[in-house]
C-alpha cells in the first residue's frame, strides 16, 4: 500500500472564501481577484469582503472601519501576563499566550463576527506591546484617526508613517489574508469543528504559523538581498550560489508552477514606489537577473518570484524588524482564519480523518 502523509491533495472542505491555484497563477478572493483587491482597496475593505462574503458600500465600510478601531485597546490582564513572560519567549509565543488569555471573552458558540473583529483588531496591539517591552521603549498606543495599517506602522515607530509605505504594506496583507486550506487554516477549522471557542481556534493557528515550514519569515531574502549589496554584484553573487548548487531564496513556490500572483500584485504596487524609495528599484533589478538565470542554470523548472521576495522588499522598505516579520504576516493572515471559522461552524461537522495502521498485530 502506498505511504500516505501530509493529506496533500485530499479535500477537507469546501468553501467559498478562497481559491488557489498553482498551475494557473490564480487567487480569487469571494470571485474577485487577489492582485485587484491590492491594487485597488484598502485592508479594511477586504477584510469586510472575507467576513461578509461582499464588498462593503460606503456606509458599511465606515461602520467596519470604526468596529476595527474601537476594539484595539489591551485589557489591562493581557497587558499584565505579557509583562510576565520571559524576555527570551519569541514573539510567536507570546501572541499565542495573550489571545488564550482571552478565552473568556470568547466563550459564545458559535463564533460571531464581532468576536473576529475584536481578534483582527487586536492582534497587531499585542505584537507593539510586546515589541516595545523587549526594546525597552515606551508603549505607543493605538491612535483612532489612522487605518488598520497605518496604525500598526504608527504603534511600532511612534511616527505616522510615510504614505508610500502604507500603501506598499496595505498590499502586502491584502495578499497574504488567505490562502486556502494551509495549515493554520486546516489548524483553526479542525479545533472550531469540535465546538471549542474561537480564541482556542486562533491560538492553535497561531501555533502552526509559528513553525517555520509555514511561517517562515523572508529573513532569508533580506540575507540575501544584503550580502549581494549592489545591483553591479548581483549577477556575479547568483551565479556562484547556483554553480555551487545552491538556491536563490525568494524563487519557485511548492503550489505555484507560473508566477505567484501575490509577488506579481507586490511588484506592481512597488513599481510605483521607485522614485520614493530606493530599495524598490533595487529587488526590480535583483529579480530580472535571478530570473534570467535561473532559467539558464535550471531551464524548464518554471522557478518564478514568490511572495516572499516582495514581502522582503515590502517589510525591509517600511524598516520592520525582522523578528516581527512572521508576526505580520500573522496580523494579516488572521483575517482569512476568522473568515474560515465563521465559514465552518455554518455547516460544522467535526473533523475525524482516518489513519492506516502500519504497526504489528497481536498474536
Amino acid at each position: 500500500m502506498p505511504k500516505v502523509t501530509g493529506l496533500e491533495g485530499v479535500v477537507a472542505a469546501e468553501t467559498n472564501i478562497g481559491l488557489v491555484d498553482g498551475e494557473k497563477g490564480h487567487l480569487v478572493y469571494r470571485g474577485y481577484w487577489a492582485k485587484d483587491l491590492a491594487l485597488g482597496y484598502d485592508f479594511e475593505a477586504v477584510a469586510y469582503l472575507l467576513l461578509n462574503g461582499t464588498l462593503p458600500n460606503e456606509s458599511e465600510l465606515d461602520s467596519f472601519t470604526k468596529a476595527l478601531s474601537s476594539n484595539r485597546e489591551l485589557p489591562a490582564h493581557v497587558k499584565a501576563i505579557i509583562d510576565l513572560l520571559p524576555a527570551e519567549m519569541e514573539m510567536m509565543s507570546v501572541i499565542r499566550t495573550a489571545i488564550s488569555s482571552m478565552g473568556d471573552s470568547f466563550t459564545q458558540w458559535p463564533p460571531t463576527i464581532d468576536q473576529a473583529i475584536r481578534i483582527i483588531s487586536i492582534l497587531p496591539t499585542i505584537i507593539a506591546y510586546r515589541y516595545h517591552q523587549t526594546a525597552n521603549t515606551a508603549f505607543v498606543a493605538p491612535n483612532p484617526s489612522l487605518g488598520h495599517v497605518a496604525n500598526y506602522l504608527y504603534m511600532l515607530t511612534g511616527k505616522e508613517p510615510n504614505t508610500a509605505h502604507v500603501r506598499a504594506l496595505n498590499a502586502y496583507f491584502i495578499l497574504t489574508m488567505e490562502h486556502g486550506m494551509n495549515a493554520g487554516t486546516f489548524a483553526a477549522r479542525t479545533i472550531i469543528s469540535t465546538q471549542s471557542e474561537i480564541a482556542s481556534a486562533i491560538s492553535g493557528a497561531v501555533g502552526a504559523m509559528k513553525g517555520p515550514l509555514h511561517g517562515g519569515a523572508p529573513s532569508e531574502v533580506i540575507q540575501m538581498l544584503n550580502e549581494i549589496g549592489d545591483i553591479s554584484n548581483a549577477e556575479a553573487w547568483m551565479r556562484d550560489v547556483l554553480s555551487s548548487g545552491g538556491r536563490l531564496m525568494g524563487f519557485g513556490h511548492r503550489v505555484y508552477k507560473t508566477r505567484d500572483p501575490r509577488a506579481v500584485a507586490l511588484r506592481e504596487v512597488t513599481s510605483h514606489l521607485i522614485g520614493e524609495d530606493p530599495w524598490f528599484n533595487f529587488a526590480f533589478e535583483v529579480e530580472n537577473t535571478a530570473i534570467r538565470l535561473l532559467e539558464e542554470y535550471k531551464p524548464g523548472r518554471r522557478l518564478y518570484t514568490n511572495v516572499e521576495f516582495y514581502a522582503a522588499a515590502v517589510l525591509s522598505a517600511v524598516e520592520m524588524p525582522t523578528e516581527l516579520f512572521t508576526a505580520t504576516f500573522t496580523a494579516s493572515r488572521v483575517v482569512g482564519w476568522t473568515s474560515h471559522l465563521l465559514e465552518q461552524v455554518a455547516i460544522n461537522r467535526i473533523f475525524r480523518p482516518q489513519s492506516i495502521y502500519t504497526g504489528e498485530m497481536p498474536e
